[in-house]
């Protein structure tokens, strides 16, 4: 697993939404993502897509919890009634390259606050996500980015 420390920037974000509990279920709300994004002609190699766990499944409910499929997009974008518009909060996270199967992924949370342990780092309150690039998707990998204070 790859760990880098890096500041994010603030993205503008175009979303798909879903609550309940985490899992296999945010698959459909990624496609619906990627179908709506092909259709507006937003996919391309410099295209970078993101799961965005907006909640702690420490301490909120499995069944609110929220999910959004999320693409960055452009400040010149003009919104359509199908899809949300907001923005993820950039600043300092802690990155996991990390590659994209169930296996993986869960042997990656385990290992993940393990290291942050190690490094004495402290988790911040803005949300955890997942990032996608086109070279990532293309090597059957991720980034799991972590916000740190």
């Amino acid at each position: 697993m790859k760990v880098k420390i890096e500041t994010i920037p603030t993205y503008r974000i175009a979303y798909f939404r879903r609550v309940g509990p985490y899992g296999a279920a945010n698959y459909q709300t990624m496609q619906k993502l990627k179908e709506w994004a092909a259709a507006e002609k937003l996919l391309d190699d410099t295209s970078i897509i993101l799961g965005i766990s907006q909640d702690n499944v420490e301490t909120t409910d499995p069944h609110k919890c929220r999910y959004d499929a999320a693409l960055i997009i452009p400040e010149n974008f003009q919104k359509d009634d199908t899809v949300l518009i907001g923005e993820l909060k950039g600043g300092k996270y802690i990155s996991f390259t990390v590659q994209h199967t169930v296996e993986a992924m869960k042997q990656a949370w385990k290992d993940i606050f393990g290291t942050l342990s190690d490094r004495s780092l402290e988790v911040d309150s803005r949300p955890t996500f997942e990032r996608f690039t086109a070279k990532l998707i293309k090597e059957h990998y991720c980034e799991i980015c972590i916000p740190i204070k």
